[in-house]
């Protein structure tokens, strides 16, 4: 592209984030307060000037008289209160229509260039100057905010927030300042949140890390100081990590740290304890000690209220008739209740469960892609392996989807977030709940205006669209993910030192190399790959040994190739930026991340392809010399897949293969897959009860085939049906299943007629099982599978299916 070219596109690039509608200069502007002003509205308006201040250098006046003739202002005030503000502007202020709470009306007189804006109360007037701040075009000694953002808003939820753990298991916020999490508190509040969930120094999680500035007990007060300046409610996620709670002792060492914990913060409006996970409390025993721990809250925030979940690692029909016996007893102390990760019971299920009066509260995980409330929709397993569970994830067009899937039967969300790798997603949610009509475009557009500028609005918003397609359907094939990176690398050049030292920038930076690197890696792996397996065919047509040889030289030269370095370099350059900017864990060492969390970038080393599986098998056979029945071996792995004629082989973590899976729901209906299968990631070890990552090893921690990788999957008891057609009643059939996965089950199998192909069987212990079919499940030539778990379980798991004519 030439010079010229170069500056057209920057120049148009800048032109279409500058609207040609009418604009109000708000250049010279003061903001003008309420007589007699609350401590509280003082501050939104000195929040409303710093953020000016920020973006264009200057810095508004602040007062309560009127302004000057011709000069321009932003006037605050509260609905209702007109006569606390000059005379001037009181007709405007009077005539807001009537707004719900936390509303606001921001209106313009273009003539006069003053924008008002009126709060239902001061919140508010918080989130209307969040609007303004949104909307306004901003530089070097500029400010202008065009005429059509002018309108009078309410949220539609009552609950918008997010949880912010200072603890050593996050991704970033372990390494927060307090003057971090004062800025990213705040810039919550002004894209509408109302909330956010603190933890206590004890939970799952270890007291401290290497990262943290303050010790937690420290640090939640200045969290909760934050938020209670912002006006915004306080929760606390206070998981029962006791061992005991029946022994007295017990009781009073559990009931004296949390005398100290709610002491310890100035503002805690609601406190939220998990059913499980961790904790494992019956329901009598739970409730009983909610009602203790309330009384405990509440000398300290007499009008504070306890919420709970119906989370537990195994639930059972009785353990949740007991829950709701208690939970519809309405007692006094008690919030709401919560639905989040692992909760068994799918909300709309939970709405009608529940007593109308009593409020539902949304906990979604928004920030993890492996082990996921919300799993990524045929999601690549190369991507699976190195992305990991806590990428930076950027999903805006599936938040809104999942939001608006489930809304209506909640009364708002705060969410599950472990960093700031869900950065988008915060925002994206946020203005779900504030309006879950409003485009997803037009959040993104806000977002990279507010955090980056005017100029950037186009490139930013669509480039983190981008992102989102990388993340969807096959890897290999995606041609959205150089486009990405050619997006990003452009705005790169543009940047200027202060874009480049933007944590948010460095983020969408670091996905665009390492999509991109891992697909060239995962492109040249499969070649490999193909090239070993067509030396293995050759070794069998040949009868010669030596086809092996070469076949792992293809293979280990695969595994030391090195595709894009200066992608792999700048990916790891980025990293350390993060680490600096924010504290961003993105690597064991030298990052300090918990192993299986933000780590990603440690993934970049990942195998893509089958060679570990293949080459400890060609070895193996290689060792066996010439004498041996080599070939047969060979033969077996050569043909693993091959489920002979007449036969089918299906690999149920390839979408191809789903063709075969019966849905009852469509994901836009169950995102979450409490109704309808999902895909997940894998393979397990023997007495390990759940795995975080995935790699190529299984079971007795020997090479595993990637197939063994991912599976189609069912939560709990909902049975997991794969369908097949076309095969020939005449015949007898060989069932061969695969059954792996990221968790151990009890699963049972049956076949059309409920006729039984085995009865529950412990999975986890090995992989393979082989069964005759019953030919009068096929007399059609239509066979359904039908697995379903014992209750308690986590759910049914298949990665491959066989089915194979009996000779």
């Amino acid at each position: 592209m030439s010079v010229f070219s170069r500056l057209l596109v920057v120049f148009l690039i800048q032109l279409s984030s500058f609207s040609v509608v009418a604009a109000v200069d708000l250049t010279d502007a003061v903001v003008i307060v309420p007589r007699q002003s609350s401590s509280r509205l003082t501050f939104f308006a000195e929040v409303l000037r710093e953020e000016v201040q920020k973006r264009t250098g200057k810095g508004l006046g602040l007062q309560d008289r009127a302004a000057a003739p011709g000069r321009s202002a932003i006037v605050l005030g509260i609905q209702g209160q007109g006569d606390q503000l000059p005379a001037s502007y009181r007709p405007l202020i009077d005539a807001t229509p009537v707004l719900a709470s936390e509303g606001y009306s921001l209106q313009i007189d273009t003539k006069k260039r003053i924008v008002y804006i009126v709060g239902a109360d001061e919140r508010g007037v918080l989130y209307g100057i969040g609007w303004l701040l949104r909307k306004m075009n901003w530089g070097e000694g500029v400010l202008d905010v065009p005429e059509s953002v002018a309108l009078a808003s309410s949220p539609t939820y009552p609950i918008r927030g997010h949880q912010l753990g200072y603890r050593p298991k996050t991704n970033s916020y372990d390494a927060f300042s307090v003057t971090m999490f004062e800025q990213y508190i705040r810039e919550l509040a002004l894209f509408g949140a109302n909330s956010i969930e603190i933890v206590p120094p004890r939970t799952d999680d270890d007291f401290s890390s290497r990262h943290m500035q303050l010790p937690a007990i420290e640090m939640i007060g200045h969290q909760s100081r934050i938020a209670d300046q912002l006006d915004m409610d306080v929760w606390m996620w206070y998981p029962n990590m006791g061992e005991d709670y029946a022994h007295p002792d017990s009781i009073e060492v559990e009931l004296r740290e949390r005398h100290e914990v709610f002491s310890s913060v100035p503002r805690l409006d609601h406190l939220f304890v998990p059913g499980g996970d961790p904790g494992e409390l019956e329901p009598d025993e739970l409730f009983w000690w909610l009602e203790e721990s309330a009384k405990v809250l509440r000398e300290y925030h007499p009008n504070a209220k306890v919420w709970v979940s119906p989370q537990v690692f195994r639930p059972t029909q009785a353990w949740f008739d007991r829950f709701f016996f208690h939970v519809n007893q309405e007692y006094e102390w008690l919030g709401g209740v919560v639905f989040g990760p692992w909760v068994k019971i799918p909300l709309p299920e939970l709405r009608q469960r529940v007593k109308a009066g009593i409020p539902i509260r949304r906990y979604p995980d928004i920030t993890h892609s492996l082990s996921s409330q919300y799993p990524i929709p045929e999601w690549d397993l190369a991507l699976s392996m190195t992305l990991g569970r806590e990428c930076i994830n950027p999903r805006p067009g599936d938040q809104k989807s999942i939001h608006n899937a489930l809304a209506a039967y909640a009364d708002g969300s705060l969410s599950y977030s472990e960093g700031t790798n869900d950065d988008v997603n915060k925002f994206v949610w946020t203005d779900q709940d504030w309006d879950p009509d409003r485009p997803v475009i037009e959040t993104l557009r806000d977002y990279a205006r507010f955090f980056f500028g005017p100029e950037w609005v186009e490139g930013i918003s669509q480039g983190l669209l981008l992102q989102e397609e990388n993340m969807r359907g096959p890897l290999l094939t995606n041609m959205q993910v150089p486009v990405s990176l050619q997006v990003w690398q452009e705005m790169e050049q543009r940047a200027d030192a202060a874009m480049r030292q933007n944590f948010r920038f460095q983020m969408g930076l670091i996905r665009a190399y390492y999509d991109a690197y891992v697909q060239r890696k995962l492109a040249l792996q499969t070649a490999a790959e193909h090239k070993a397996r067509d030396f293995m065919r050759q070794a069998l047509e040949e009868g010669e040994l030596a086809g092996l040889s070469q076949a792992l030289a293809v293979l280990e030269q695969s595994l030391t190739e090195e595709p894009a370095a200066p992608w792999r370099a700048r990916c790891l350059e980025l990293a350390d930026a993060l680490y600096e900017s924010i504290g961003a864990q993105l690597t064991i060492d030298p990052h300090g991340a918990a192993s299986g969390r933000g780590n990603f970038i440690d993934n970049l080393d990942a195998v893509l392809n089958d060679a570990p599986w293949l080459m400890d098998n060609l070895r193996a056979i290689r060792d066996m010399g010439e004498g041996a029945d080599w070939q047969s071996a060979l033969h077996a792995v050569v043909n693993r897949t091959n489920p002979g004629p007449g036969g089918f082989y299906d690999n149920f973590g390839h979408p191809k293969s789903w063709k075969r899976v019966v849905f009852d729901k469509s994901w836009e209906e169950d995102p979450g897959s409490l109704y309808r299968p999902r895909i997940s990631f894998g393979v397990g070890l023997i007495g390990v009860e759940w795995v975080h990552e995935v790699k190529a090893v299984g079971f007795e921690g020997t090479a595993a085939p990637q197939a063994w990788m991912m599976q189609v999957n069912t939560l709990y008891d909902t049975p997991l049906k794969i369908r097949y057609d076309q095969l020939n009643p005449d015949l007898d059939y060989t069932l061969r299943v695969a059954y792996t996965g990221r968790f151990r089950s009890k699963m049972r199998l049956e076949v059309d007629g409920g006729l039984e192909v085995h009865d529950f069987i412990q999975t986890g212990h090995q992989p393979i099982f082989e069964f005759d079919l019953p030919k009068s499940a096929y007399q059609d030539g239509e066979i359904t599978f039908s697995w379903t778990c014992g209750e308690g379980e986590r759910g049914s798991q298949v990665a491959e299916l066989w089915l194979m004519v009996k000779p």
